[in-house]
């Protein structure tokens, strides 16, 4: 009934991969473009699917966990040289000027500095 000798394995893999990286991690991406995520997510199962179908699932699945290094690399020893929670990702405003971001996130101009109303 069950089989995992087809593509559908790895496309699985990539998929709960995703969705615990975006249950877990996904505040940590809030301002990001959806379209962004997306493609991401595309291109990482491309690219998975093409290791396997060319190199076999092992090489591709090896690739997939070996992305995990750069995750604990982040959210393990980055952010919390910066005084950013890796897991929480607080203080908001510290994290946010390390991402690059506003931190004007509702668009107000109170908390804007004069420098910046034009």
């Amino acid at each position: 009934m069950w089989s995992t000798s087809t593509i559908w394995f790895e496309i699985s893999i990539v998929t709960i991969f995703y969705l615990l990286g975006n249950i877990y991690f996904g505040h940590f991406e809030e301002r990001s473009p959806k379209w962004k995520k997306l493609v991401k997510y595309l291109i990482t199962l491309a690219i998975i699917i093409s290791l396997s179908v060319f190199f076999g699932r092992s090489v591709a699945l090896a690739v997939l966990a070996a992305t995990l290094i750069p995750l604990v690399y982040v959210h393990g020893i980055l952010l919390p040289r910066k005084g950013i929670n890796g897991w929480t990702g607080e203080p908001k405003g510290r994290y946010y000027d390390f991402r690059g971001w506003d931190k004007n996130i509702f668009g107000n101009e109170k908390n804007v500095s004069p420098e910046k109303r034009d």
